[in-house]
């Protein structure tokens, strides 16, 4: 699977180790940046990934910042992106089965290395349950 991931400077050295272990796992991963710790603004990286859904560049995506909120908000600005803020491998699987969510968003500064992959991997192996949830992503949509 192709999973871009993105972060902040707070979760720089989280993205460094889930990028490891998803390509280590066989997965073909878009590192979105940035590289270092120097201080950046989390929207960028927010739109950069929700781009990279949009455009067919990604399947999944993971956005990370200290807390995961302000860059989960900046990936659902794009309306191919329907990014859920996960905190523990159920709402991972729910973001998933329930709300179609194509990128999770964690908090570095919130959850730990061992979680964080748990979330990874319960978002990763989940499959949209479609029915009724169908009706409901529908109305997600933005109207033309």
């Amino acid at each position: 699977m192709r999973i871009a991931i993105a972060s902040d400077h707070a979760a720089v050295s989280l993205k460094a180790v889930l990028a490891a272990w998803l390509r280590e796992a066989g997965h073909d991963v878009l590192d979105l940046g940035p590289e270092g710790s120097a201080s950046v603004d989390y929207p960028d990286y927010g739109y950069k990934l929700a781009s990279a859904i949009a455009d067919g560049s990604a399947e999944r995506g993971i956005a990370l910042c200290g807390s995961g909120i302000g860059i989960s908000i900046a990936a659902n600005r794009n309306p191919a992106c329907r990014c859920a803020l996960v905190s523990e491998p159920l709402s991972a699987s729910l973001a998933r089965v329930h709300n179609d969510a194509n990128a999770i968003a964690m908090g570095a500064r919130l959850i730990g290395e061992e979680m964080a992959k748990a979330c990874v991997e319960a978002f990763l192996t989940a499959d949209f349950a479609g029915g009724r949830h169908q009706l409901r992503v529908d109305k997600l949509k933005v109207p033309a």
